[in-house]
């Protein structure tokens, strides 16, 4: 791998991480302490959505940042011919 190509899969791979960090942050942040006041205002089957990220929320976006972050390094390794 040459040296131009090798810092373009380190930068696409820092943009990707910053991207999913940024949602995380918003998911996580946002929903279960920024926005709690406007989000409880809505109820799903009796709780209110405040509640709801700030104690489950966060953790299945997580989880689900993890398969995606997952399948965008993939595509990416697959790019740069780095994959296995």
């Amino acid at each position: 791998m040459t040296e131009e190509k090798a810092q373009a899969y380190w930068r696409e791979n820092i943009s990707t991480i910053l991207k999913l960090l940024v949602v995380w942050f918003l998911v996580s942040y946002g929903a279960g302490i920024l926005f709690i006041n406007q989000l409880n205002a809505i109820e799903i089957s009796g709780v209110k959505l405040g509640f709801w990220f700030a104690q489950q929320g966060s953790i299945y976006v997580f989880v689900i940042l993890i398969f995606v972050y997952v399948k965008m390094m993939n595509r990416i390794d697959e790019k740069y011919d780095v994959h296995e």
